[in-house]
This record gives C-alpha cells, sequence and structure tokens, in this order.
C-alpha cells in the first residue's frame, strides 16, 4: 500500500454531520494536539482518498494516517481512540475479528447520512479546530 508524507491526519466525509461530530470529539480529547483533520471534500483530502483507494465522490471510510501507516473502517476509529489521553483501554477491543467490526462499522457508514443527517456544505469548523485542518 502506498505511503503518504503526513502522519497522525484523519480523512472525513466534510458533509457528514456523524463524521463532523467525530472530529470535534477527537479535537476535544486531543489535549496534545497530535491530530489534524482533513475533509474528503478538500483538494489535500481528495488526494489522501485516492492515495488510499477511497472514492471521494463516495466515501464508505474514514481513515487515518498513524505511525507511518493507513487504516481504515474499525481500524482507524480504534486507532485514533485509542491515542487519546483516558482512552487507551480502547485497544481492547482490537482482539475483536476485524470481519466482525467492520460490518457493523460498514453498516453505520452507509446509513449515515439518513440517520445523523448531512451539511448542505462542508463542515466548516471553529477558529481553534480551523488551525489543525489540511486543506
Amino acid at each position: 500500500m502506498a505511503k503518504w508524507p503526513d502522519d497522525d491526519v484523519i480523512l472525513f466525509d466534510g458533509v457528514c454531520i456523524f463524521c463532523s461530530r467525530w472530529v470535534r470529539f477527537v479535537a476535544k480529547r486531543d489535549t496534545a494536539t497530535r491530530f489534524r483533520f482533513t475533509p474528503i471534500q478538500s483538494d489535500y483530502g481528495a488526494r489522501l482518498a485516492r492515495t488510499f483507494g477511497i472514492d471521494p465522490d463516495d466515501p464508505d471510510t474514514n481513515a487515518v494516517v498513524h505511525g507511518g501507516q493507513v487504516f481504515m473502517k474499525s481500524d482507524a476509529a480504534l486507532t485514533v481512540l485509542s491515542q487519546l489521553p483516558g482512552w487507551s483501554w480502547v485497544h481492547v477491543l482490537f482482539a475483536v475479528p476485524k470481519p466482525l467490526r467492520d460490518p457493523v462499522y460498514s453498516l453505520i457508514a452507509r446509513n449515515r447520512y439518513r440517520i445523523f443527517g448531512k451539511y448542505d456544505a462542508c463542515f466548516v469548523p471553529d477558529a481553534d479546530l480551523r488551525a489543525r485542518v489540511i486543506e
């Protein structure tokens, strides 16, 4: 799989309300400001998505580049959570087999707009979060 030069970058669907709330959740708890964020609708995000085989026009997963590797679906969510202060316990969920975790992730991802809604335009973060967004 291709490498990406930046590390600790979270790729997310910027029009998805659930995904945008995920970004705010992570940013609030990431006291070391380790993670940066890029909406798939941005030029940078679309390039990142295509590099890792994600269709920028129809994304079915978020992704995170961490430790020089890309993680997708449930691996991405668990990797991010396990790096946050007070959330390291989440690492034990990697013991649940990926063939069980990913279908649950995919079910939510496929229905995210219907369940949580969708913005008309890409989510615009506040000033503090804006400094951590790569476009």
